[in-house]
């Protein structure tokens, strides 16, 4: 196999016999080839071929060209049909040191042939040569390591920590360190590396496939972000690192991250709750596998949890946790009713991406005591092709959120939502009183507090009367491609005019032939515009207020 190496590579120099330098669950990458990284999984002859070959089990699928098997006979077994490789042990790299990599990051010099490659195209479709205004500059105060404090190592080839007092020399003020996609495998050498970094506060490890023996793991005091996305890390190991190995082996750790790690249980191993982690503020645990909400009530008790991301998992329910179920010792000075209320200092939680479907946990929100941003977004009960409602429902329902879905909730969109909400409830809902509440919690407060009954026209009123006091103005705005240049055109019109009576009227203000036009309504801080697409949805039910834009499109 033909290989293009990269110069920029520090594991390209073997520095041991490349027949016998690997060992099975080694991890190696290909050389010249940092981000193709594997496991080895066999050693040894294959049949019909001369010399020893490697048999490597790839990270990502597609990257190899069996599973392990070849002519018939197995060798080993990958996870998949094109996951595995059989390679010479010339073209693997078992890893570099920190400092290796960081020499081959900040030191090596670019080659003429990526000097090269720096161009744009002329108007005549000539290459023309870029400079890099300051580049010398930035290179020589990149490579004097005793100042730097922020390294990104990522995708190097790391595997080992290097020699511990050559660190601590090298790098004596380095706060950061991104070490992604390298082939660390050892818990005791992260360990090493973060003794050899007094100034360490923030480290980076994803895609890193770490071992389940965190035993060896020494106190590191100084860690406030810790970074463990795509690690194959298992909450009890997570739990073990902060609070049964030394129990304060991260004491001050203040943002965890858990991305990616398939994660479906959240494994407590003293208590029904996760105890330690007491200066934890963030805590994303996003893209993994968790469907039970019991499982996010064990965090309820974090006394300083802020920021609970957890976008993208399978819930299909919220609420909030009883405190009465809940056991943690009040071991402080604190009262137990303090000590114990659920999330109390949760501010922000992510939800997108899961599969909530009923307005009743999204109004349970409401009983979480400082939540105020929210997300929501590609739940069914967020998408209105689905069943779900729109932003000023959420709003609404929501008494004390003042971010959803990433976009600030201004007081003038607050009340414009509440009141658009109660107009809404009063146009459609005619079940029994206990239902009712029920399904509208807030909507007697919200009636009040806006005093939409004083809205409504005297019973003596006239026929005119009544009609008048019904519309609503509303802002048309054409934006269809093939209408021209439109000037915007505000109309006053009943609030019972279903949205097909609309598009009707539509192709009358602005004159569209042969155009069939489609709505949308443009909110303020929601960053799509709403497809009205039921014909026979009036505005109040769609809850279209006051002086709402329509953006008048045309279906292609």
């Amino acid at each position: 196999m033909q290989t293009t190496f990269n110069s920029r590579d520090p594991t390209r120099e073997q520095t041991q016999d490349p027949e016998t330098s690997f060992r099975v669950g080694q991890r190696v990458h290909f050389i010249g080839q940092s981000r193709r990284i594997g496991t080895v999984k066999y050693l040894g002859p294959v049949d019909g071929y001369s010399g020893n070959w490697i048999g490597v089990e790839w990270d990502a699928d597609g990257e190899g060209k069996h599973d392990g098997s070849h002519n018939g006979v197995r060798y080993f077994t990958a996870r998949g049909h094109n996951a595995a490789s059989f390679v010479r042990p010339h073209n693997l790299s078992a890893g570099a040191s920190l400092l290796q990599a960081l020499e081959a990051r900040y030191r090596t010099a670019s080659t003429k042939e990526e000097e090269d490659e720096m161009y744009v195209l002329s108007a005549r479709n000539k290459r023309v040569s870029i400079e890099l205004l300051g580049k010398d500059k930035i290179e020589d105060k990149v490579s004097r390591f005793e100042e730097l404090t922020s390294a990104s190592l990522s995708y190097l080839g790391v595997s080992f920590p290097g020699a511990s007092d050559s660190i601590t020399s090298t790098l004596p003020n380095l706060k950061e360190l991104d070490l992604a996609g390298n082939l660390l495998a050892s818990w005791e050498d992260v360990g090493i590396m973060c003794e050899a970094l007094p100034a360490l506060t923030a480290l980076n490890l994803s895609n890193n496939s770490l071992s389940h023996d965190i035993s060896v793991l020494p106190q590191l005091s100084n860690i406030r972000v810790l970074v463990l996305n795509h690690t194959g890390v298992t909450w009890k190991q997570v739990e073990l690192i902060s609070v049964e190995v030394l129990k304060d082996s991260l004491p001050n750790v203040e943002e965890l991250h858990l991305m990616g790690n398939k994660l479906t249980d959240i494994t407590t191993v003293s208590s029904t709750v996760v105890q330690g982690f007491n200066f934890l503020r963030i805590l994303n645990l996003e893209n993994n596998c968790i469907s039970a909400w019991d499982e996010i009530t064990k965090l309820s008790q974090l006394p300083r949890l802020e920021q609970l991301l957890l976008n993208n998992n399978k819930l299909n329910r919220v609420w909030y946790p009883d405190c009465s179920t809940l056991h943690e010792p009040n071991n402080g000075n604190e009262s137990l009713e303090k000590s114990t209320m659920p999330f109390k200092s949760l501010r922000s939680l992510f939800l997108g991406g899961n599969n909530i479907e009923d307005l009743e946990f999204v109004d349970s929100l409401n009983s979480f005591p400082n939540l105020m941003d929210i997300r929501l977004s590609d739940n069914p009960v967020a998408d209105l092709g689905k069943g779900g409602v729109p932003r000023f429902v959420f709003i609404a329902r929501l008494a004390k959120i003042e971010i959803l879905n990433g976009s600030e909730v201004s007081p003038r969109e607050r009340k414009d939502s509440e009141i658009r909400y109660v107009r809404l409830v009063m146009s459609k809902f005619h079940g029994s009183p206990e239902e009712f509440r029920r399904l509208h919690p807030r909507f007697a407060e919200l009636k009040k507090i806006h005093g939409v009954d004083d809205e409504r026209p005297s019973i003596g009123a006239s026929g005119p009367q009544k009609m008048a006091s019904g519309l609503i103005s509303i802002s048309f705005k054409c934006v269809g491609p093939s209408m021209g240049e439109k000037p915007p055109l505000v109309k006053r019109l009943p609030a019972t005019t279903t949205v097909g009576k609309l598009k009707n009227l539509c192709e009358s203000f602005f004159k569209l032939k042969s155009v069939k036009p489609i709505l949308f309504l443009q909110e303020e801080g929601s960053p799509l515009p709403t497809l009205l697409e039921d014909d026979m949805a009036s505005l109040i039910e769609l809850g279209v207020g006051n002086e709402s834009t329509i953006l008048v499109d045309e279906l292609s």
